[in-house]
C-alpha cells in the first residue's frame, strides 16, 4: 500500500525568477536536470485551482524558497513520440517538475494529465509550472510511486491512456539540495528517499546490512566490480552517518588504480543505495506491464532511462510486450499461441549533440517507445 497515493497538492507559494531565460526553459522549484534561477519578478505565475473529478487537496506545508530554470531531457523527442497522440488522458508516471507534461498539454489541449511523483517537493514545483503554463483545469497530481499508475488510474476512472511517460532516475535537486542525502559532494545526513515519508533510508542500508546484503547490493544495483571490499569496508567503519565518512570508506576500499579512473570512485555505491532505498528496480516491470496493459491502441509509452540496469529492464519488458515470449523460430509461424500487444517505435535513442552542450546530464539519457496494437495476436 503506498502512503498518500491519492494526495493532490495545492501551492501556498509562488516561485520567483527574475533575468532573461531561453525560450522554453520550464522554471520550477524541483524537477529533472536543470539550473537554478535567480529571485526577483512574480509575474506571469498563478495557484492551480482547476483538476479532474474526485481528487482531494491537501496542504503540504513546504516553503518552495529555491527556483530553478528547468530544461528536460530530449524533450523535441519527446514531444515528436507523442505529437500525433489521440485526446484523453496522459499519464506522466515521474513527474518531476512537469517539463515534459507541460509541453504535450501545451499541444494537445483536449489532453488531460495525470501526474505521479513520490516527492512532495517535486509535486508543489509541478503545480506551479502547469499552472504558468495555463493548464491547471486539465492536471490532478497524485503523491505515490510510479507503480501505483495502474491503481490510482483505476480509482479516477481511467479505462485507458492516450499515452505514457517514464522518466526514471532521480532528479537534479535531491542531488543538490545537501539535506536530501543524495550527493557524495555534500557533508550531510543519509538519508536518499524520494519520498520522505518512508523508513528506510541509506542510513539505515549503511549500518544495518550484512556483508553478504552489501555486496550483493552493490554488484546487482550498479554493476560495482570492487562490492566485496567495499562491503567489508563499511561494516568495519561502522556506524557511518554522514555522506561524506561513507564517501572517504568507500574511496579507501578501492584499488588505487582503479580510484583514477571512472569518475569518483563512489559513484557506484551512491547509486547502488540510492536504488535500494527507493526500490528503484524493483518495482520497475511490474509498473511498466501494468502500464502497457493501461494503453488505448494506437497509444505509446515513451521510457527514458540513464543507466545500465534501467535500461535492461525496460529494453527487456517491452521486447516481451512485443514477442508475447514467443519461443517459436523467427522465419516460422508462430505456433505458441504467443499474443504481443506492442510494437516498437523507432526514435531517436540518446540526446543530440546540441542538447549534451546545454545540457551535460542528458549524456546518459537512453529513450525507448513502444506502440500499443489495436488487435492483440501474433501476424
Amino acid at each position: 500500500m503506498i502512503p498518500d497515493a491519492l494526495q493532490v497538492f495545492s501551492i501556498s507559494q509562488r516561485p520567483t525568477v527574475s533575468g532573461s531565460l531561453p525560450d522554453g526553459t520550464v522554471v520550477s522549484s524541483n524537477s529533472a536536470r536543470y539550473h537554478r534561477a535567480h529571485s526577483g519578478d512574480t509575474s506571469g505565475w498563478q495557484l492551480l485551482s482547476g483538476r479532474l473529478p474526485g481528487t482531494v487537496r491537501h496542504d503540504t506545508g513546504v516553503n518552495m524558497n529555491a527556483v530553478f530554470a528547468h530544461l528536460p531531457v530530449m524533450l523535441e523527442q519527446i514531444s515528436d513520440v507523442f505529437s500525433d497522440m489521440n485526446d484523453g488522458v496522459f499519464l506522466d508516471a515521474t513527474l518531476g517538475g512537469a517539463g515534459h507534461s507541460t509541453a504535450i498539454l501545451t499541444a494537445h489541449p483536449k489532453v488531460s494529465l495525470l501526474g505521479i511523483d513520490q516527492d512532495d517537493m517535486a509535486l508543489e514545483s509541478a503545480e506551479q509550472v502547469l499552472a504558468a503554463a495555463g493548464c491547471s483545469g486539465r492536471v490532478a497530481l497524485r503523491r505515490a510511486r510510479f507503480d501505483a499508475a495502474a491503481l490510482i488510474a483505476a480509482k479516477e476512472g481511467i479505462g485507458a491512456l492516450s499515452g505514457a511517460l517514464f522518466d526514471l532516475g532521480v532528479s537534479s535537486p535531491q542531488f543538490d539540495v545537501a539535506e536530501r542525502g543524495f550527493s557524495y559532494r555534500f557533508d550531510a545526513p543519509l538519508d536518499m528517499r524520494m519520498d520522505r515519508s518512508q523508513t528506510l533510508s541509506a542510513d539505515v542500508i549503511v549500518n544495518t546490512y550484512d556483508e553478504d546484503a552489501l555486496t550483493s547490493m552493490l554488484r546487482r544495483n550498479a554493476d560495482e566490480r570492487h562490492a566485496y571490499r567495499i562491503a567489508k569496508a563499511i561494516i568495519a567503519a561502522r556506524p557511518i552517518h554522514s555522506t561524506a565518512r561513507l564517501s572517504d570508506v568507500v574511496s579507501s576500499a578501492i584499488p588505487a588504480p582503479a580510484r583514477r579512473r571512472g569518475g569518483h570512485p563512489a559513484k557506484r555505491t551512491f547509486q547502488a543505495i540510492r536504488i535500494e532505498v527507493n526500490a528503484e528496480l524493483e518495482i520497475l516491470p511490474g509498473a511498466l506491464r501494468n502500464v502497457i496493459s493501461l494503453l488505448a491502441p494506437g497509444a505509446r509509452l515513451a521510457v527514458l532511462s540513464y543507466h545500465s540496469g534501467e535500461d535492461r529492464i525496460v529494453k527487456s519488458v517491452m521486447r516481451s510486450a512485443e514477442t508475447g515470449d514467443c519461443d517459436c523460430p523467427p522465419n516460422l509461424p508462430c505456433g505458441c499461441g504467443a499474443v504481443r500487444s506492442v510494437v516498437r517505435v523507432r526514435a531517436p535513442r540518446d540526446a543530440s549533440r546540441a542538447e549534451l552542450t546545454r545540457n551535460p546530464r542528458s549524456s546518459s539519457a537512453r529513450l525507448r517507445v513502444v506502440e500499443k496494437i489495436a488487435v492483440e495476436g501474433r501476424e
